[in-house]
């Protein structure tokens, strides 16, 4: 569902810092507290204009002190040295792995540090890769979705909200087309594509907070589409263009099935596709 202009402004200040929601207070002649729900309702008195130009003021600062570690330039030439992206490993089972093939099959000292050199030094050293990629370049379309100027982004991290846009909170994820997910229906019908990923997510990471998909595919080659997230022209315009045409309705609202519940969220898909 749709939240009301109350929650939406209650939702924003609950995602600052209470250092930086303190600040926020002191700058305009308010009450300042020393605890985050107290601060907040004196906050609540506040124009969204005055929140939202203070939570973009301090995003911006947090880019500008990432990129000057590294700028997106160097970042991106960093990005394009990855040649081949394969995991080795599913995320979350690494350890399991660890533990039965390597840890309780060998007694001997020699033999297990071997075998590791051998099979699980590669297996590591790809997954430890594709996750370094896979973060950097989610980084580097975070920040550009975050700056645009009909987006407000948090501040902190907020389970289930990661920017808000058009007056709406939504989780933000940057994702590739599923595999077992037609490319054709997912172009055609890009609502359905938000549901299929919703019910079937994993269990453990459930979720049916409102979501705001991009969806990265090849159209040609689509286990190439990561290499699309490094593309930093053809995305950003992508960005724009979505974020400066779309708008958020109850036409975006969405049921779907998990574990034989039903839910209802708030989904919009931006499919990126060369």
């Amino acid at each position: 569902m749709l939240v009301s202009d109350k929650e939406l402004k209650n939702l924003k200040l609950r995602s600052i810092k209470i250092g930086d929601l303190k600040d926020l207070a002191k700058s305009n002649n308010l009450t300042v507290f020393n605890n985050g729900p107290d601060t907040i309702k004196e906050l609540m008195k506040l124009d969204h204009r005055i929140i939202d130009k203070f939570i973009k003021n301090k995003y911006k600062e947090k880019v500008r002190e990432r990129q000057g570690l590294i700028s997106n330039t160097d970042l991106v030439s960093e990005l394009k040295k990855v040649t081949d992206l394969t995991w080795g490993a599913v995320q979350g089972q690494l350890d399991q792995r660890i533990q039965v093939e390597y840890v309780r099959r060998y007694y001997r000292y020699d033999d297990l540090l071997a075998n590791v050199k051998k099979t699980l030094h590669n297996t590591i050293t790809s997954y430890v890769m594709a996750t370094w990629y896979n973060h950097w370049s989610t980084v580097l379309i975070e920040d550009y979705t975050s700056i645009h100027p009909r987006v407000i982004p948090t501040l902190k991290n907020n389970f289930g909200i990661d920017i808000f846009f058009d007056n709406q909170p939504f989780d933000l994820k940057t994702t590739y087309l599923p595999k077992n997910f037609s490319m054709e229906k997912a172009i055609e019908d890009p609502k359905s594509l938000a549901v299929w990923m919703y019910e079937n997510q994993g269990a453990q990471r459930f979720g049916d907070d409102n979501r705001l998909f991009i969806v990265l595919i090849d159209t040609k080659n689509p286990s190439e589409s990561w290499k699309l997230k490094r593309e930093v022209e053809f995305v950003n315009k992508k960005i724009d263009h979505f974020f400066d045409a779309s708008n958020v309705t109850a036409d975006d609202e969405i049921i779907f099935s998990f574990q034989n519940r039903t839910y209802t969220a708030i989904a919009k898909v931006l499919l990126i596709t060369k």
